[in-house]
């Protein structure tokens, strides 16, 4: 079983924090918006597959990922892209996967360290 490790969200919510204001047009993108949308999936992944290799976490996932939606206040599409990005993630596995498997292991600890790296470089990339 694998130890719980949560993704530095907080790491992420500070660098937010220290962004330039937003983009005044909505046809405007943010440069991070990719990374958000993958760590918004990999967020669903593991809501879903901690849970159902028992790690009894509850709800910590969704929470992070709400702590996130909320910390980078998107509207509209932006938001809608986010949320999708965690159910895509979330009903990938479950579809595929009924209990824990070792490969749900190794996918857990792919996401868990991806997760980080993502959270690691935007914070540096973006936060001044």
């Amino acid at each position: 079983m694998i130890r719980a490790v949560s993704v530095p969200v907080l790491a992420l919510l500070v660098a937010f924090a220290l962004v330039a204001p937003r983009p005044a047009s909505a046809q405007q993108t943010i440069p991070f918006d990719g990374d958000l949308r993958r760590l918004s999936e990999i967020l669903g992944a593991l809501h879903y597959l901690r849970e159902i290799c028992g790690a009894g976490e509850g709800q910590k996932w969704r929470v992070e990922m709400q702590q996130l939606v909320d910390a980078e206040a998107p509207s509209g599409a932006r938001r809608s892209q986010m949320i999708a990005s965690f159910n895509r993630g979330y009903r990938l596995y479950q579809q595929s996967y009924r209990s824990c498997t070792p490969a749900a292991d190794t996918a857990i600890r792919r996401y868990l360290q991806e997760g980080s790296k993502i959270a690691r470089e935007v914070t540096a990339r973006y936060a001044n």
